[in-house]
């Protein structure tokens, strides 16, 4: 802990201390409100009626039997909706998601498409009147199936490459070439996403659960054809995101809605109609080609990814990405391609591209160890790159060594003995694995505004969210120390596009870019107050915008980086597999909260393991919908599945770095599957390519010695 001395007193630092949550009472009584709880007057509900379809065109909408129903207030559909501007490109640099602009046309692209939207005045009307609506169509053949042969070649727009490919695995005195799966996958937030829409004085008023005030704000002024100052949408405290609050279609219908009928209208998504409307994580077929000397170091390496998006609207998920960071070879190449199938939309889940990349890429660096007799810690050691393998910039720092090697000892590593299978419980077998992991640290511009006030307290206001990450308390920790003054005399307002542009909480880049602006606001601040300013009644007020300072940020690589460790037992009789322990040891940049930091580490290997073990969203090919669409169908870890998670860091300095925050949000993800795929062909000598390792994999594919002496066992 570090002292800092002002004019008045010396301020113990606040950054880099254990703070509990300044909202957590609040939580914990439930005197905090979510988006979906906030009253207002006159309030309707509205409910959304999505298609039975996969893919086609509607025929008509039955309304009068509906609109006769009790409380019933509206019936919106592609008949009767009000138009919107959809040609334009959003702030994350992609147009709208089609899924969004709700009710522009008649036709259906896939099952669960939004097609009308029920106002009534209770949220039981609303429902019982979209469940009566008769909606007609005219279907088509469809096709959801993604093929699981593998990219093809040339079939890739995000290509990287290097080096003679052929040649140099033509020289490697090892070869990998494998196909590894993983399954369609959902972000299951436990808040469902939410919406209040209202107009208040001729200005749009939006209460909602997002991501980024004012990329919502922005997409809805756009779509609606209005100035971004007409528009305020706030989000104060919100229940999960991981990539799927943002634009979706319950805020748009909400907006039409209050629109068309002069009073605030809420529409909140059930969990089944999240499963189609709110994104996910595409499946993936990836290949990996790794081709190494006699001393393990990577000759030749190729990462393709193939996924699926849907039709007329591109998403893809960059799973090859994750090579580019990590290891070098002479010759390297990368590749992203996704294919257009009558599906929804896919979007941005925690660790896009790198959690399923690592999946792939850390199992075949497991088989590459296994095949040259190498211990996998150390094959990595071996291959870690001193500049970015693709960019060949210089990495800002690249503590990956120290991770391992920190892991490895914490973990007792040293002890594993190689041999698969030999460790055993009765009936169950033991291992052990590891996997990197890395994620990158970006900022983007923001905002912020700094008041001195008149009773010498400090209210900072910044249009960041809160996901349940602990971004405000970590940003009164910041304040407090760019201030110089204890945490109890700074105010920390969040949530709210009219504070002024400010990154969203997304990438792990949200706490880095609040923190800058910050900053550089305090900074300004102190200075006017250093010259003995008095403060008036309304406060002094210095707003800050990093735009400039980013962009003469010197050109490096900047990423978080990790090991990861797990220990796992395997049933041969039942197939069942119980991970024991996992560790991960991160160098993430400067932790400004380490008790929140933990917390999303813990949380993100949480979800690794999940992913490894339980993630998998069903879709029926002959319907184009899913099978058990809900939390009993779609399965995820519990308390019961995780005995002994442990997270902790190693230094990472940046001294070229103003802010040196890297982000803790994902990299907890990135690896935790691939460790936990290692541990289980540890113990059992068979390797598990597909996720998820379900018992019915484990009992058809365990033909391995270990397998059969423990089921003779």
């Amino acid at each position: 802990m570090t002292t800092t001395t002002t004019g008045r007193s010396a301020v113990r630092g606040a950054v880099g201390t254990p703070h509990t949550r300044i909202e957590g009472r609040d939580k914990v009584t439930g005197a905090a409100r979510y988006s979906g709880e906030v009253p207002f007057a006159e309030l309707a509900h509205g409910w959304l009626a999505l298609s039975t379809v996969a893919r086609g065109r509607v025929r008509s909408v039955a309304t009068e039997p509906v609109l006769a129903m009790p409380g019933v207030l509206a019936v919106l559909h592609h008949g009767n909706a009000p138009r919107l501007h959809t040609d334009y490109v959003g702030m994350l640099g992609t147009p709208p998601d089609p899924t969004a602009t709700v009710f522009q046309h008649d036709r259906v692209p896939h099952a669960g498409w939004p097609v009308a939207l029920v106002v009534a005045e209770t949220p039981e009307q609303a429902r019982e009147a979209a469940e009566a609506l008769e909606v007609t169509y005219d279907e088509e053949p469809h096709d959801t199936v993604l093929r699981a042969d593998g990219p093809g070649e040339g079939d890739a727009a995000d290509t990287e490459e290097k080096g003679d490919l052929a040649a140099r695995l033509a020289d490697s005195a090892t070869v990998v070439d494998e196909v590894y799966t993983t399954p369609e996958e959902h972000h299951s937030m436990m808040e469902p996403h939410a919406a209040t829409a209202r107009w208040d004085g001729g200005r749009l008023d939006v209460t909602d659960s997002n991501q980024g005030v004012g990329w919502v704000r922005g997409e809805l002024a756009t779509l609606f054809s209005l100035d971004e100052s007409a528009v305020r949408v706030r989000s104060e405290h919100i229940g999960g995101g991981f990539g799927s609050k943002g634009l979706r279609a319950h805020q748009v219908a909400a907006v039409m809605a209050a629109t068309q009928l002069h009073r605030p209208v809420r529409v909140v998504m059930t969990r089944r109609q999240m499963f189609s409307l709110a994104g996910y994580r595409s499946p993936t077929t990836q290949r990996v080609r790794l081709g190494a000397g006699p001393d393990g170091r990577l000759l030749a390496l190729e990462h393709r990814s193939l996924s699926q998006t849907a039709t007329g609207y591109e998403f893809t998920e960059a799973c090859a990405a994750f090579a580019r960071v990590m290891y070098d070879a002479d010759a390297h190449r990368t590749a992203n391609a996704c294919v257009p199938l009558d599906v929804p939309s896919p979007t941005w889940m925690r660790a896009p591209g790198e959690a399923p990349g690592s999946f792939a890429l850390e199992s075949a660096l497991d088989e590459l160890a296994e095949r040259t007799g190498i211990d996998p810690v150390e094959l990595r050691l071996r291959n870690d790159p001193e500049t970015g393998p693709v960019s060949g910039l210089p990495f800002s720092s690249r503590n990956l060594a120290a991770c391992f090697r920190e892991g490895a000892r914490r973990f007792g590593w040293a002890g594993r003995d190689p041999r698969p299978g030999v460790r055993r419980e009765g009936r169950w077998l033991l291992g052990t694995g590891t996997a990197a992991a890395s994620y990158g640290a970006g900022a983007g511009p923001s905002t912020a505004l700094v008041t001195a006030e008149a009773d010498g307290a400090f209210t900072v206001r910044i249009a960041a969210a809160d996901l349940g990450t602990g971004a405000r308390t970590a940003l009164t920790l910041v304040a407090a120390d760019a201030l110089e003054v204890p945490t109890e005399r700074v105010r920390v307002r969040i949530g709210d596009s009219d504070f002024g542009p400010a990154w969203i909480a997304g990438g792990s880049m949200g706490t880095r870019s609040w923190a800058w602006a910050i900053n550089a606001a305090a900074a300004e601040l102190r200075e006017r107050l250093a010259l003995g300013t008095t403060v008036p009644p309304e406060g002094i007020t210095v707003r800050s915008d990093t735009t400039e300072a980013l962009a003469a940020l010197a050109k490096k690589e900047r990423h978080a980086f990790g090991a990861q460790f797990a220990e796992v037992a395997v049933d041969t009789a039942t197939g069942e597999v119980r991970v024991r322990r996992m560790l991960g040891i991160f160098a993430a940049g400067r932790i400004v909260n380490p008790l929140t930091a933990r917390n999303q580490l813990v949380g993100g290997m949480t979800w690794g393991l999940s992913m490894a073990l339980h993630e998998e969203a069903v879709r029926d090919h002959a319907s184009g919908g899913h099978y058990g669409p809900d939390l009993a169908g779609y399965h995820v870890a519990t308390h019961a599945d995780v005995p002994d998670v442990e997270a902790d860091w190693v230094a990472d300095p940046d001294p070229d770095d103003p802010v040196g925050i890297k982000g803790v949000g994902e990299i907890g993800i990135v690896g935790a599957a691939a460790a936990v795929a290692n541990a289980v062909w540890h113990a059992t000598g068979v390797r598990q390519r597909h996720l998820p390792i379900r018992p019915d994999r484990v009992l058809t594919a365990g033909t391995g010695p270990a397998v059969r002496g423990a089921a003779d066992a």
